[in-house]
């Protein structure tokens, strides 16, 4: 007989936040975990960097790579292997959310290029703006075509991959989101973050961005709730479980 249950959903953790704000708010899968929402679909934790096995596409029903405090550009072993997976899903039409981190290597992993953005750091509370092309996107065309989200970024994806769709971005940073295929998607900022986290990394990275020549206490007055572009864990959500209910036979 055949297992009718549904195929989980993998969050990938690409890394991990400051110890002390994870005692007291748990880590980047619990966040995206709860922004999901409600879900009928079982969730499981691969961490690639401790040697979790990433299952072949047919054996889950979607993908999200978290952020991570790691750089594309250092091309880890881990991360390199992980880059090729998430071509595999691509190629297989797996519904995929890759944030910061995620969205950068999604990039990587499909011809695009990550590195240091050349205006440095983008951390805070940002506008972002939709391109023409998300009026149509699954994921992103319930948003208003202005919204702000929460970012904190040293490195970016500095060229698109070879037939991505742009969806999203600002003055700083053109490229905050992306399609590639039928369903995968990569977000600069965070839909994770909410502003409590925010403020506490702009804190913990007061020191370096002074050396920026950005002033923490102004991006601290500036965060704000970011409700919109949080909304988009959840529409993948469902995203992911339209596409199980998809496969499964009737």
């Amino acid at each position: 007989m055949e297992d009718s249950s549904p195929r989980p959903l993998a969050i990938i953790k690409a890394g991990e936040t400051f110890n002390a704000l994870r005692e007291t708010r748990g880590d980047f899968e619990h966040w995206v975990s709860e922004g999901l929402g409600p879900i009928g679909l079982p969730i499981v934790v691969l961490d690639p960097r401790r040697g979790d096995t990433l299952p072949p596409p047919q054996q889950i029903s979607g993908a999200i790579v978290t952020g991570s405090h790691a750089m594309v550009s250092h091309r880890e072993a881990w991360s390199e292997a992980t880059g090729a997976w998430l071509a595999q899903l691509v190629a297989h039409g797996t519904p995929l959310l890759g944030i910061c981190f995620g969205h950068q290597l999604l990039a990587h992993a499909l011809g695009g290029e990550a590195g240091d953005h050349p205006g440095g750091p983008e951390i805070g509370t940002v506008g972002v703006e939709l391109t023409a092309e998300a009026v149509d996107d699954p994921l992103l065309k319930a948003l208003p075509a202005h919204f702000q989200a929460q970012v904190v970024h040293w490195q970016s994806a500095l060229r698109l991959p070879p037939g991505a769709v742009r969806l999203a971005g600002n003055a700083f940073e053109p490229h905050q989101a992306f399609r590639v295929g039928p369903r995968a998607w990569g977000l600069q900022f965070h839909p994770e973050f909410d502003d409590e986290v925010m403020r506490d990394y702009i804190d913990r990275t007061a020191g370096e961005l002074r050396t920026r020549g950005l002033d923490p206490a102004a991006l601290r007055g500036r965060v704000a709730a970011t409700t919109a572009a949080a909304s988009l864990l959840r529409r993948f959500a469902e995203i992911a479980e339209l596409h199980e209910a998809a496969a499964v036979p009737a």
